[in-house]
């Protein structure tokens, strides 16, 4: 495998995890709803960390998309 078939599969690897974190999320919002406190919230629960975790995941897509086809963000 090359470099780049290698950046392409941890991209779509990281997708498809973020759609499967975007799935549960809807799921466990319709069943219980979540405010701010919740969603932003340090505490333990079935949401501790998340919007961290996507938007590192969400960031590092990015970055893997810019190396692919070599651009950059900035």
């Amino acid at each position: 495998m090359s470099d780049l078939d290698a950046l392409k599969t941890e991209k779509q690897a990281l997708i498809d995890k973020m759609h499967a974190m975007q799935q549960r999320f809807i799921a466990y919002e319709h069943e219980h709803g979540v405010g701010g406190k919740d969603y932003w919230g340090t505490g333990g629960g079935p949401l501790a960390g998340y919007p961290q975790e996507y938007m590192a995941m969400a960031n590092r897509v990015v970055d893997l998309a810019h190396q692919i086809v070599g651009s950059s963000r900035i």
